[in-house]
């Protein structure tokens, strides 16, 4: 195979899971809390062969999320929540505590508060969120304190991570460095935090991602085309 060939299949790989990253995004265009994803692309370069210059080629290095906030989506659900501003809810999850900024939450028959998935949602200390069974009127601050027919009972943590993100999943996140309590979190009741997602821009990539392996494909098939008549030629002599 080709040197030629070698560099465009790496390119055409590349075009693939950067088109996994877009269809990605437009299905989740319309999720509580996504955060849009674009691929990172690293040069390397292998050895060609004895007295041959290098074969430089491209392949996936890892990923970026967008975490600009999502516009927000009043629905008036008591349990509904949305952060303004930086910070992230703390999640129970199985495989460890969690952040998210899906505020999709409800009680489960525990009277605990939980997230669409099942999972605990955390308070400023750690724990699990009880809301009393009998409270007519459940009220939520701006720092997340709850209060219950006028009685505090409880605050939902709001944390920043201390490092990097790492994608668990479409709406939760993990991180090595830990996090820390929210100075001056800003919660809203009643509210969801839509995707970041802008459609139409994940549309043209889509677009130019397909084009660009379309390309990428006309050119394999040029480059065999090439090398099947340098045999036959040979074949000839």
């Amino acid at each position: 195979m080709s040197n030629a060939i070698y560099a465009a299949l790496a390119r055409q790989t590349g075009l693939m899971n950067e088109m996994q990253v877009v269809a990605n995004n437009l299905a989740n265009s319309s999720t509580t809390g996504y955060k849009s994803d674009r691929a990172i692309f690293a040069e390397f370069v292998a050895q060609a062969g004895q007295n041959m210059p290098e074969l430089s080629m491209g392949g996936l290095a890892g990923h970026a999320f967008d975490l600009e906030q999502g516009g927000l989506r009043f629905t008036g659900g008591k349990f509904d929540l949305a952060i303004q501003g930086e910070g992230y809810f703390l999640v129970e999850t199985p495989q460890g505590q969690m952040l998210s900024r899906a505020g999709h939450f409800q009680l489960n028959e525990q009277s605990e508060l939980i997230d669409s998935a099942g999972n605990k949602v955390l308070n400023a200390g750690g724990g699990g969120i009880t809301i009393p069974e009998d409270a007519r009127i459940v009220s939520i601050a701006g720092d997340g304190t709850i209060s219950a027919d006028g009685l505090i009972v409880d605050q939902v943590g709001v944390v920043v991570p201390n490092g990097q993100l790492m994608r668990e999943s479409n709406t939760m996140f993990s991180t090595r460095d830990g996090f820390a309590q929210a100075e001056e979190p800003r919660v809203v009741q009643g509210a969801l935090e839509q995707s970041n997602v802008e459609p139409v821009l994940e549309v043209a990539r889509m677009i130019e991602v397909q084009r660009a392996y379309e390309a990428g494909q006309a050119l394999i098939e040029r480059e065999d085309e090439r090398i099947e008549k340098f045999i036959s030629t040979l074949r000839q002599l």
